[in-house]
């Protein structure tokens, strides 16, 4: 059954976060980290407990070459797109492919939220002309800026 017009790629994607962001907030994602040993990071986690407020770091997260090079992949031809739609527009759609790019290697959306700045550390190696090129496009001081949800 082919789909009605007003349904487009961006409509899927937004469902897509909303639905990663729930079985992330739920903690039911029982998907394999993608495997590899090109860029690692670590986040940490933030607990309340009886008022009191405690970090526990996270494992480590090993993002391999093939999807960081996908990544930068995603953005390169985003960024003519964020120059002519503006900052505001650009960030929107930034955040969207950051999030689709780690439903699509794992469903990491919760790392990534927990450490945005991994995005700027894999570009940065990766691809470093195209973070350069999205940081001024989007206006921002580093991509992890521009990753709201």
């Amino acid at each position: 059954m082919p789909q009605p017009r007003w349904i487009s790629r961006s409509t899927l994607v937004v469902a897509g976060l909303f639905a990663a962001a729930a079985l992330t907030a739920c903690g039911s994602d029982t998907s394999p980290a993608p495997t590899g040993s090109s860029s690692s990071t670590t986040g940490s986690a933030t607990a309340t407990s009886a008022g009191k407020t405690t970090s526990a770091p996270t494992t480590t997260l090993e993002i391999s070459d093939a999807s960081a090079t996908q990544l930068c992949d995603m953005i390169r031809p985003e960024l003519s797109n964020w120059r002519v739609q503006g900052p505001t527009l650009g960030r929107i759609g930034l955040n969207a492919l950051v999030h689709e790019w780690a439903l699509r290697n794992g469903g990491i959306n919760g790392h990534v939220l927990a450490d945005k700045a991994m995005i700027d550390r894999i570009t940065t190696k990766s691809c470093a002309d195209v973070h350069q090129q999205a940081i001024e496009a989007l206006e921002l001081p580093d991509l992890a800026s521009g990753i709201a949800f």
